[in-house]
């Protein structure tokens, strides 16, 4: 990631993606570039378009609390995206904050006592720390269960088991962006920030819109290769303790197909933990 303009680049990639008639401008037909003029945006923001030139190039990197105000409603930010407006544009200095891998045994416990839906504890850079078996056995079409962003963009097996793969791509990219947000200098979200620029176009052309959008709940629809579609319910769970880390479940609609599922993928789950040896159940899953 580019540390020396980004709030310049996310002006850029926030402008580009508004029309001139979602802010009440006139369109006089084909652009040079997509979205916004750089004088639109300093005439809805109002400054000079010298200074609003000046920002994006850099050249000024202290908007006041006033402008920034006003260049979120602009350019429509959500509140994500305004908050991350906020720490480009005024910087806490001195404040930083760690990530934390360390699974705590009482998680661990909470997993393995969730026997009727999967659950799974992510790191900020969306690493698996830890699954129960039920998600084990939900993701077991993939060649590895180890980054959500990896499996999702490097694994082909993603396109069958998301039914909707465009809408899960631009969500784990919106959900990485905001963990980058929260944890600037976290080494191991730009570790995988820069293997995935490497090797997926399609997460480099996401990465560049720079949509900030924590992920934390939503309707899924997977596509699983012995118990059949899934419709289940996602919920993000913040650990307090454990800076970075979430706690994810899913949930099926009570009587629903999709809970009939749950149930038989439950019944596999358990066929596979009688197989392999049990001390391996519920366990901290081991990195590269």
């Amino acid at each position: 990631m580019d540390s020396k303009n980004e709030l310049g680049d996310y002006l850029r990639a926030r402008r580009a993606l508004i029309r001139p008639e979602d802010v009440g401008l006139p369109d006089y037909g084909p652009r040079r570039v997509p979205g916004l003029r750089r004088d639109e945006v300093a005439l809805l923001v109002g400054v000079s378009t010298d200074y609003y030139i000046r920002l994006e190039q850099g050249r000024e990197r202290h908007p006041s609390d006033q402008v920034l105000r006003a260049i979120a409603g602009a350019l429509r930010l959500d509140d994500a995206a305004a908050a991350h407006l906020y720490r480009l544009g005024m910087p806490v200095f001195g404040t930083k904050t760690s990530t934390s891998t360390t699974v705590a045994p009482e998680l661990l416990r909470l997993m393995e006592g969730m026997q009727d839906v999967p659950a799974f504890l992510v790191g900020a850079a969306q690493d698996v720390l830890a699954a129960n078996a039920m998600a084990r056995e939900l993701y077991c079409g993939f060649a590895r269960y180890d980054n959500l962003l990896r499996m999702i963009f490097l694994d082909p097996y993603a396109k069958e088991f998301y039914a909707d793969w465009e809408a899960a791509a631009r969500i784990a990219v919106g959900n990485l962006r905001a963990s980058s947000s929260q944890f600037p200098e976290d080494e191991r979200i730009q570790r995988v920030v820069g293997e995935l620029t490497l090797r997926s176009p399609a997460f480099t052309n996401l990465w560049a819109r720079y949509e900030v959008r924590p992920r934390t709940h939503e309707d899924k629809h997977f596509r699983h290769p012995r118990v059949g579609e899934l419709r289940l319910h996602f919920e993000a769970l913040a650990v307090a303790s454990a800076p970075g880390q979430h706690l994810s479940v899913y949930s099926a609609e009570p009587g629903s197909a999709s809970a009939d599922a749950l149930v038989l993928l439950r019944r596999l789950a358990e066929q596979s933990a009688t197989a392999a040896d049990p001390s391996n159940e519920d366990i901290p899953i081991q990195k590269e």
